[in-house]
Formats: C-alpha cells, sequence, structure tokens
C-alpha cells in the first residue's frame, strides 16, 4: 500500500518540477549584427560613437505574456550596450570613417541608443501562441552646429503551437535587433551629416 501511495506522489512532484522549470526566466544574450549596405560617404574624418542601451529594466516581458508571470525574459543592458557599440563602430568604419570612442570639440559624432526593446502577446487564433516583438532604436548625429535624429523601429509577430525555448526566444531578439541595426545605419541622412 505505502509503495501505491509513493509512486503518484512521485509522479507529482516530477510533473511539478518540470513545470517549475519550464517557467523559470530566460536571460538572453543576443549578439545582433548589422547585414545592410551602409552609404559610403567618409574620407577617414574621425567620429566619435557612442552606442547605450537606454532601458530601465532588463526584464523585456513573459513567455506566457502575463504581467504576473514568473516566467520573464531577461536581456541585461550591460551586457547589450558593448555588442551595440561594436556594431555602431563597424558601421561608422563601413561608412569611410575613422571612429573612436573619444570626443572632442568639433568632431562630428554619432550616439546610438536602445529606447525600447519588448517581448509581449500578440494575437493568435485559438490554441496557436503568439509573440508580439518590438526594437526602438535612435540614432543621433552632430556635426558643425547641426543635428539629426532618426527613429527606426522593427516588429515581428510569430506564433506557435509550442511556446519558444530559451535558444528560439533568443534568435527572435537578436534578429529583431539587427533588424533595427539596418533600418538606422542606412539611413543616408545619417552619412551625409557626419561627412558635411
Amino acid at each position: 500500500m505505502r509503495r501505491r501511495r509513493f509512486l503518484p506522489l512521485t509522479a507529482l512532484m516530477l510533473t511539478l518540477g518540470w513545470l517549475t522549470g519550464c517557467a523559470g526566466p530566460h536571460y538572453l544574450q543576443p549578439d545582433p549584427k548589422r547585414s545592410a549596405q551602409v552609404p559610403a560617404a567618409g574620407t577617414g574624418q574621425e567620429v566619435s560613437v557612442t552606442a547605450r542601451d537606454a532601458r530601465e529594466e532588463a526584464v523585456i516581458g513573459t513567455r506566457s505574456g502575463s504581467a504576473g508571470s514568473t516566467a520573464v525574459i531577461i536581456v541585461d543592458p550591460g551586457e547589450l550596450a558593448p555588442r551595440l557599440q561594436a556594431e555602431a563602430e563597424r558601421a561608422v568604419r563601413d561608412m569611410g570613417f575613422r571612429p573612436t570612442r573619444d570626443s572632442a570639440p568639433g568632431r562630428p559624432s554619432l550616439t546610438l541608443t536602445l529606447k525600447r526593446l519588448d517581448y509581449g502577446r500578440g494575437d493568435a487564433p485559438p490554441m496557436v501562441g503568439s509573440a508580439s516583438l518590438v526594437a526602438v532604436m535612435e540614432a543621433e548625429a552632430r556635426n558643425d552646429g547641426t543635428t539629426y535624429t532618426g527613429s527606426y523601429t522593427a516588429r515581428r509577430t510569430q506564433q506557435y503551437a509550442v511556446k519558444p525555448d530559451r535558444e528560439a526566444n533568443q534568435a527572435m531578439i537578436e534578429e529583431l535587433l539587427s533588424n533595427a541595426l539596418d533600418r538606422a545605419f542606412r539611413d543616408p541622412e545619417l552619412a551625409s551629416l557626419l561627412a558635411r
């Protein structure tokens, strides 16, 4: 009799442990890469380049879309900012400039800021899940007393029958951020102002 009582209890404990593991947080470490061509406007001028992640919280949403869920999705601003910095410097270099992290009076500058990164519940038919992702970046170019600011939004809606695992979520966020980088750095106004 004791053995019969023990088996259902063990199965229940294993099931609860599995569900708890599934509901745990996803710590993502996206490494976005720009793939779009950039305008070639520079002739080797130095440009001060700064990239920032201005989000106030590392949590970008939950896997269930419910605000009270413990299945949070986390992208640490401190880890993402250096990767954005590297891509901003690469874009400026590909434009024909020499990126530097130092600022100096009279030197053109470019500041890239991640303003928003959200992972929410999207609209989907019954029995199908959906994630709605949004990234907003801002690029500000300054040169010779003139400032140009552009805002670039990337969106993605992903439907699924089974909730995405950590790897799938990371791939989606990485692609979303890469799309936002592409939108920002193919803007000809940025390169034009930096080259003025």
